[in-house]
């Protein structure tokens, strides 16, 4: 499902405008952006939890030459689905 298909989805059934959802969409994308770049975790209960965690430095290999190359740390975004997303996804 794209963020298209989503965006009609939720207008058909609160019968509100494509536009008013899209704004709404992109809204909440945008606030649980903010968050996660100010390194605060966004807890949605009982769909899940968006945190920043670092992923430390590691070697890797280049799959076309096969030479090894350093991999630096960075900051990554996680998703943990809460329980009823996976009771539901079973």
């Amino acid at each position: 499902m794209s963020k298209q298909d989503l965006i009609e989805a939720v207008a058909k059934s609160t019968n509100l405008s494509k536009a008013a959802v899209g704004d709404c969409l992109n809204a909440f994308l945008n606030e649980i952006t903010k968050a996660l770049k100010k390194g605060e975790d966004v807890v949605l209960t009982g769909f899940g939890t968006f945190r920043v965690v670092k992923r430390k430095a590691r070697t890797g290999r280049n799959p076309q030459t096969g030479a090894t190359i350093k991999i630096p740390a960075a900051k990554v975004p996680r998703f943990k689905a809460g329980k009823s997303l996976k009771e539901a996804v079973k």
